[in-house]
């Protein structure tokens, strides 16, 4: 396990990303104190189905549903704007 400030970590995150591919953890400091760290992605199973496994889930019953795309809003446009211009 590796140890990072804040200034530290920003001036080395891709050697923290490397270090966090091969499996080390880094716990990352503000003002000496953990506050957070980078680690590995768990390469179990998705996180939906270790909730239905754990009974804190139904799962979905259809499997075909996919989140839609995002809309990307236009930076210095009203948010009222663009929201008409979206919906026509």
């Amino acid at each position: 396990m590796h140890t990072s400030g804040i200034r530290d970590l920003r001036a080395s995150l891709p050697d923290a990303i490397r270090r966090a591919s091969s499996g080390e953890r880094t716990v990352i400091t503000a003002h000496g104190r953990p506050v957070a760290q980078l680690a590995p992605l768990d390469e179990g199973s998705p996180d939906i189905d270790r909730l239905v496994a754990a009974g804190a889930l139904i799962a979905p019953r259809r499997t075909d549903w996919r989140p839609p795309e995002p809309v990307s809003v236009w930076s210095g446009v009203r948010i009222d704007r663009a929201l008409r211009e979206l919906r026509g």
